[in-house]
């Protein structure tokens, strides 16, 4: 499974890097808009960083806007997946980007029958959002493995990205269902490291090997 990190703060992306276990980026117009940056500075200063797939979202609605947007944005570098909303004209403009072989990733996806359509339309990724299931009383993780199963049954290329993680059980449980991605916030993305047993560790060996004779 892939490791994204889902942020628009580039210190956060280059202590991500530098643990070399960082597979690529998703950003959205919250995440950029939370660093008080312009977005032209923000994304060329990932894509400058990161060179696996980093996600930009179009912000048009429309058709032909968003086309044009997602054709810009695509320009920008051969990382970079155009982020499309799971909607009537979404789902056209996925069609249209990806039969120029151009990367996308459709987000906003809440049901299988949402990510069969973005599948049959070639994305690149479908991005259900698990964290915002399980806050109105759905299980966001049961959906991952509906996408999953359909996506064997038939298989279809395109891959599943696990978003709006809100924990480590989540990252665990994209796992062992067999996800493809899963894009998580720099803090899930720390926290993966963390156990008691391991600290505690680590301690008795360096108060063990104070006593070792130079």
């Amino acid at each position: 499974m892939k490791f994204f990190v889902d942020t628009a703060h580039i210190e956060e992306i280059k202590k991500a890097l530098a643990w070399g276990i960082l597979d690529g980026v998703t950003t959205n117009p919250s995440l950029v808009a939370k660093t008080g940056r312009r977005f032209d500075d923000v994304k060329r200063e990932i894509l400058d960083l990161v060179k696996g797939p980093v996600s930009l979202e179009c912000t048009k609605m429309d058709f032909d806007g968003m086309l044009a947007q997602g054709l810009a944005l695509a320009a920008e570098g051969p990382q970079v997946v155009v982020k499309l909303p799971l909607t009537r004209e979404g789902i056209a403009v996925c069609k249209a980007l990806s039969d120029k072989g151009i990367k996308t990733n459709v987000t906003l996806c809440f049901s299988a029958n949402q990510a069969l359509l973005a599948a049959k339309a070639g994305a690149t990724y479908i991005s259900p959002f698990v964290g915002r299931l399980d806050d109105i009383s759905e299980d966001g993780m049961a959906l991952i493995a509906d996408i999953v199963q359909i996506y064997r049954n038939y298989g279809f290329k395109t891959q599943v990205l696990v978003a709006s993680v809100r924990n480590p059980v989540h990252v665990l449980k994209a796992a062992k269902i067999g996800a493809d991605v899963c894009t998580v916030p720099f803090g899930v993305l720390d926290q993966l490291f963390n156990h008691p047993l391991t600290d505690r560790g680590n301690e008795q060996f360096l108060k063990d090997w104070a006593k070792v004779p130079e």
